[in-house]
C-alpha cells in the first residue's frame, strides 16, 4: 500500500473511532472495553499470521522493546486520557494530543539523536493552534476549574506515551520486525497489563452481549485496532515518528465532520479558521523540500 493510502486510512479509521467508543458508554467499566478491545485485536492478529504461515516467538533480545510498547502505546496511554476524560472535555484531550508531533520530535532528538525538523516543529504549531480555535469553546470552560491541571496533565502524559510506543515501534522495524507481529505480541502485553489495573482499581468483570456493545467493540478491535495501529505504525517506520503523528492533528477534523451528519453539528467562523491552520499544518509537514543541484568539480 502506497504512504499516501496509508495516511488517509489511518485518518479516516482513527477519526470515526469516537462511535463507536461513545456506542461502548455504559455497563462495562472502560478499562475492561479496552481490555476486550486488545485482547481480540490480538487475537485476530496472531490468527493471521498463523493462516500466513508467520507466526514466531519474538527474540528475547526483542521483549524489552515489546513491553514498553505494550504499556506505552496500548496500556498507560489508555489509562491517562480516560481518566483525563473525566476532568477535562474531550475537545481539550483532543488538542493536548495533538501536540504528538511535537512530542515524537523532541523524543527522537533526545533518545535517537535526530535532529529537529524545521517543517515538523512549524506544522504540529500551526495544527495545536487549528485545534485550539476549533475547540476554543471547550477549552476557555475548562481553563476555569480547578480540577482542569490534573486532566491536562493526564492527557499530556498519555501523550507522551502514546509518543514512546512511536519510537519503540520505529526502533524494532529498524531491526526488521514488522508492525504486525510487534503488534500482535504488545498488545497482548498492553490488555494484560490494563486488565490487572481494572482489577486492582476495583472495576466489575462485566461484558455487554448488545448487539451495540458488540459491533462497536468488533470495529474498535479490527479497523480500529488491527488495522489502524499497523497502517500508523507502518507510516511511522517508512516517514518517521514526527512526520506519522501528523494524524492525530487531523483525526478530530474527521469527527467533527462525521458530527455534522450524525449529531448536527454546525462549523463556526472560528472552527472553519482553525480548519484552514490544521490543513496548513499538513501542507508545511509533507511539502516536499527542494533539492539543490552542485555541480561537479571540473
Amino acid at each position: 500500500m502506497t504512504t499516501v493510502l496509508l495516511y488517509l486510512a489511518t485518518v479516516l479509521i482513527w477519526g470515526t473511532t469516537w462511535i463507536a467508543l461513545k456506542l461502548q458508554v455504559g455497563v462495562v467499566p472502560i478499562p475492561w472495553s479496552i481490555a476486550y478491545r486488545f485482547w481480540l485485536s490480538a487475537a485476530v492478529l496472531m490468527l493471521w499470521l498463523v493462516l500466513r504461515r508467520q507466526w514466531r516467538l519474538p527474540p528475547a533480545s526483542l521483549w524489552p522493546l515489546l513491553v514498553g510498547q505494550g504499556l506505552a502505546l496500548f496500556c498507560l496511554n489508555f489509562v491517562c486520557f480516560l481518566n483525563a476524560s473525566r476532568w477535562i472535555a474531550s475537545g481539550l484531550v483532543a488538542v493536548c494530543f495533538s501536540t504528538a508531533p511535537l512530542w515524537n520530535a523532541f523524543n527522537g532528538r533526545i533518545f535517537q539523536g535526530k535532529p529537529l525538523s524545521r517543517a515538523v516543529l512549524a506544522g504540529g504549531t500551526l495544527g495545536f493552534a487549528g485545534l485550539l480555535l476549533l475547540f476554543g469553546t471547550e477549552v476557555l470552560r475548562d481553563m476555569g476549574r480547578s480540577e482542569t491541571l490534573w486532566g491536562l496533565g493526564l492527557a499530556l502524559a498519555g501523550t507522551f506515551c502514546f509518543s514512546i510506543g512511536n519510537l519503540l515501534s520505529g526502533a524494532m522495524q529498524a531491526r526488521g520486525q514488522p508492525p504486525l507481529q510487534t503488534n500482535a505480541w504488545a498488545m497482548l502485553v498492553g490488555a494484560s497489563v490494563i486488565a490487572i489495573y481494572a482489577l486492582a482499581a476495583g472495576a466489575p468483570v462485566l461484558f455487554d452481549p448488545s448487539w451495540t456493545y458488540v459491533g462497536a467493540s468488533l470495529y474498535l478491535a479490527i479497523p480500529g485496532s488491527v488495522i489502524g495501529f499497523t497502517t500508523y505504525l507502518t507510516l511511522v517506520g517508512r516517514l518517521g515518528a514526527d512526520k506519522a503523528a501528523y494524524c492525530t492533528v487531523l483525526f478530530p477534523i474527521v469527527a467533527l465532520n462525521v458530527s455534522v451528519w450524525l449529531e448536527g453539528y454546525h462549523w463556526t467562523a472560528g472552527g472553519i479558521a482553525g480548519l484552514v491552520l490544521v490543513l496548513a499544518g499538513n501542507v508545511v509537514v509533507f511539502w516536499p523540500k527542494k533539492r539543490v543541484e552542485v555541480a561537479a568539480p571540473v
